[in-house]
């Protein structure tokens, strides 16, 4: 079990890690995606005793979904800001109309993940521009960027390196990272799926993820902030509710240690991916970054294959997650063998072979 912090312990912790500045360090605004949740007042109270609330505009969007308890917790996030000091911008969506329009479950979620995230980055290039956000509504159907990662986002580049750029920060926790791993272990194949979220993604930080949902919740109480609980997160006909309510407590079960060490095997993973992508990148320097010789391809160790046409295949998505793409190098090797061939790899993208070089390309939505 996670010890308990106080809340001085968990601001100085978050501050320690630099996802979103501090003392000594550069301090770009932050962007704080706030629902009302625990989790993510948890995240504006750490980001404002941080950075301080002139430097953390919030961002709440408002789909409509769940009716008066969506408005409740539109009214929470003000109330909230208004107490921190706090700019909050507000965007209204009917999101209703799309459910009705036969997007259910996990498009739904999708499309509401795409929106919130674009919505932040064009409200992080406003900040990045100097334009005065203030407070206020927007109203409107929004899009998103392309996914990423299988449950990723479009993060608007990597800003790793421009320590001045605004930065969007979410309150996802080392609970989410846990129930992230064990949804997309058992929804899709491959080592990305172990990897979980990262700290910082393009211009996406996660300053929660050593925070477990207990501590948020704990120092939510100690600091006297109220916040709401979204029903649908206890709703088993959602497959992360499934996770959540019963394949953890499960594997607490099987051993008291699980959450930890399934945690600490994907920060290992993600150390050594580094190592793993650098190997790609040599190997598709020579192809500008977007091909590779078939026999150069055919060269590879089986395993740095798979690596090199997955990269070719989720780079040519945006980002989308492809890892089917890996499980196809025999077959891209064989129709190499015949001349010219394209061959679809999953999701939207097919690989094309000409004159002995691998492309990828995306293909149109259905």
């Amino acid at each position: 079990m996670a010890r308990s912090w106080t809340p001085r312990e968990l601001q100085e912790a978050v501050r320690a890690s630099g996802l979103i500045g501090g003392d000594d360090l550069p301090t770009p605004p932050v962007v704080a995606m706030v629902s009302g949740g625990r989790d993510s007042v948890c995240l504006l109270d750490v980001a404002v005793a941080v950075r301080g609330a002139g430097d953390v505009p919030a961002l709440h969007v408002n789909y409509g979904l769940r009716g008066e308890a969506s408005d409740a917790d539109e009214r929470l996030c003000a109330e909230l800001c208004a107490q921190l000091g706090v700019e909050l911008r507000i965007v209204r969506v009917d999101a209703r109309e799309r459910a009705g329009g036969g997007e259910r479950g996990s498009n739904l979620q999708a499309w509401a993940r795409d929106l919130r995230y674009g919505v932040a980055g064009r409200l992080a290039d406003e900040l990045a521009g100097g334009v005065d956000t203030g407070t206020g509504t927007d109203t409107g159907t929004g899009t998103g960027g392309d996914t990423g990662g299988g449950g990723g986002v479009d993060t608007g580049g990597d800003t790793g390196g421009d320590t001045g750029a605004p930065v969007i920060a979410t309150g996802h926790t080392a609970s989410d990272q846990l129930e992230t791993i064990l949804y997309r272990l058992a929804a899709s194949p491959g080592r990305r799926a172990l990897l979980g979220m990262a700290p910082r993604e393009g211009r996406i930080v996660r300053p929660l993820l050593g925070v477990t949902r207990e501590q948020a919740t704990a120092y939510c109480r100690e600091r006297g902030l109220r916040w709401r609980d979204d029903e649908s997160n206890e709703d088993e006909r959602f497959a992360r509710a499934r996770v959540r309510h019963v394949l953890v407590p499960a594997l607490a079960q099987v051993h008291p240690a699980a959450r930890e060490n399934v945690l600490g095997t994907a920060r290992l993973l993600r150390e050594e991916t580094e190592l793993l992508e650098g190997l790609v990148d040599a190997e598709l320097a020579a192809g500008r970054g977007d091909s590779i010789a078939v026999a150069r391809l055919a060269e590879l160790h089986p395993a740095l294959a798979r690596l090199v046409v997955v990269r070719l295949a989720e780079d040519a998505a945006a980002g989308e997650y492809v890892p089917q793409a890996g499980g196809r190098v025999g077959e891209i090797l064989a129709l190499a063998a015949r001349g010219a061939a394209e061959l679809h790899v999953g999701g939207n993208v097919s690989a094309t072979i000409e004159g002995g070089v691998l492309k990828m390309v995306k293909l149109p939505q259905r």
